[in-house]
């Protein structure tokens, strides 16, 4: 039987309190035993990956108590439950499926007489057969003229996921010849988004995908308008341009405004939905429906792995239980994200919404307050750059901030150039190599400007290369560890109530039915 309860409510929670501070990195990574540790403290993920956490402050004690935390909260359990299609998401009232999307490990979900993993499978396929039409020139322009770049329209997920994904394999698909369409991105309602990309266009060869679940976004509806008028402008038939990602019972669905419709459903939350048709579509037209798969078979290895009750060798589980002894133990308020690699410049943004619309929770699962904080702030950037920007707070501010290092040993591009005796791809590890020491080990100083107190907590998880499996692994190793601490916290990582408000009071700004500091607000700017 699954229970569900406060985290403060359970014992090894309470033996986990008294545990803080007991480990000094510095002191770790300084002893002789410091070769054995980094070795030892090592997790096999899914897509050729591993997770070290040798600079975490942490040892068997602590790592004990956290397993006992694990099993008593029946994190694992929640997992298959989740799996098994029960109602998770208590807010809206709904299964979370976004597993469901890449692979079934769990028992039949059927809703509303459909087998919800063959209707994925189904979208799955209708999108490849869509692209390969484009790509072969089955599917052309007005003129007969085949398509040359996709550009999608969303907000939030649908945007956020999609572009840092594409991003993250544009390089690798160049080099490895499955490039097949240039994607492009808009989603802020702000007008010089829209036009800066669509200027940027020949409108005449390209495919938007406009993506909905529920075919009134207000954001999206107006940069689709905002498309559409250009398209026009132009000469253009906006059904020969325009495709949509949204639900079966949206207005967007069997539009003849569009060349086709893919679907979605309410199962899977936006910032979720990369594996979904939200990413299948645009990952499917630039670079083709088999690296999307292989995307796929990299989060589902990882989803499978992340059933492990051993939490040694479950690194999403692991990173989660590492991640709440911060936050609720040593009460440290924010996780840096670093990839090294330029190839993951939006993944950091991307998780900045994973993480934080997730666990961003005050109240329980049953909308009771809680008395403990949740989820961190999330922020950073790639490295070498933010080493140069905010590594200066992070080396000697105030607040400790854990670090999260994402490495690769090999570029996509294969491009290089050997400078002093090195690579530029070895200068970049040797980079994050010297990081993690430095910001474990410090450095001592005469002059206390010059001095390093170390002791600031990191991972990494590294791999040989960014691929599309090993990128799937990533993003299903951390979608993973946010529901995990959800769990642990009792929350409800899948709805995000947070985001309505300020929507609301905006349509009421734009009705003109308003008073007070609202109005005054207002009249600022309008």
């Amino acid at each position: 039987m699954i229970n569900w309860t406060n985290a403060d409510s359970l014992s090894a929670w309470k033996k986990l309190q008294s545990l803080k501070g007991m480990v000094s990195v510095a002191k770790e990574l300084s002893s002789s035993d410091a070769a054995k540790r980094v070795a030892d403290y090592s997790v096999k993920m899914g897509g050729g990956l591993t997770y070290n956490y040798a600079a975490k402050q942490v040892n068997e004690q602590i790592l004990k108590t956290l397993a006992e935390l694990a099993d008593e909260a029946q994190l694992v359990e929640k997992y298959q439950d989740l799996l098994n299609g029960s109602v998770i998401n208590t807010g809206e009232k709904r299964m979370v499926l976004h597993q469901l999307t890449r692979g079934q490990l769990g028992k039949d979900v059927v809703a509303d007489g459909v087998n919800k993993r063959e209707f994925y499978i189904n979208e799955v396929k209708r999108i490849a057969d869509f692209a390969n039409d484009v790509h072969s020139g089955k599917l052309v322009n007005e003129k007969g003229e085949k398509y040359t770049t996709v550009c999608q329209i969303g907000i939030g997920g649908s945007d956020l996921g999609p572009r840092a994904m594409y991003l993250a394999l544009e390089n690798w698909a160049k080099k490895n010849g499955t490039f097949k369409m240039e994607a492009h991105f808009i989603s802020n309602v702000d007008p010089d988004d829209a036009s800066a990309v669509a200027k940027s266009l020949d409108l005449s060869k390209t495919i938007f995908i406009l993506v909905s679940k529920s075919g009134t976004t207000l954001e999206t509806l107006t940069n689709e308008s905002f498309v559409k008028d250009y398209l026009k402008k132009a000469g253009l038939d906006t059904s020969k341009h325009m495709i949509a990602v949204t639900s079966e019972t949206s207005p967007l669905a069997h539009n003849p405004d569009y060349m086709a419709a893919f679907y979605m459903d309410d199962y899977i939350g936006g910032r979720y939905s990369s594996t979904s048709g939200v990413g299948g579509a645009v990952l499917s037209l630039a670079f083709g429906p088999k690296v999307f798969q292989e995307f796929l078979d990299g989060a589902a290895e990882e989803d499978k792995l992340a059933l492990n009750k051993d939490i040694t060798k479950n690194a999403a589980l692991l990173d989660a239980l590492i991640g709440v002894y911060e936050r609720n133990v040593q009460n440290f308020p924010s996780t840096a994200i670093l990839p090294y690699s330029q190839a993951l410049s939006r993944f950091p943004a991307h998780l900045q919404q994973l993480d934080m619309e997730s666990n961003g929770k005050s109240v329980n699962r049953f909308g009771e307050k809680i008395n403990y904080v949740t989820g961190p702030v999330i922020f950073g950037e790639p490295g070498t750059n933010g080493q140069h920007s905010f590594y200066q707070l992070l080396h000697q501010g105030t607040d400790i901030i854990p670090l999260q290092f994402i490495a690769f040993k090999k570029n996509q591009t294969g491009d290089d150039v050997v400078i002093e005796g090195s690579t530029s791809q070895v200068k970049l590890c040797a980079n994050v190599t010297a990081q993690i020491i430095a910001f474990a080990c410090g450095k001592t100083d005469e002059n206390p400007n010059k001095a390093f107190a170390g002791e600031r907590p990191s991972s990494l998880i590294y791999g040989e290369d960014l691929n599309p499996k090993s990128l799937g692994a990533l993003l299903a190793h951390y979608e993973n560890k946010v529901m995990f601490q959800g769990f642990v916290w009792n929350i409800n990582s899948f709805d995000q109530e947070g985001v309505q408000l300020g929507k609301k009071l905006a349509k009421t700004v734009l009705s003109g039915q308003m008073d007070g500091a609202l109005k005054a607000y207002a009249r600022l700017l309008i």
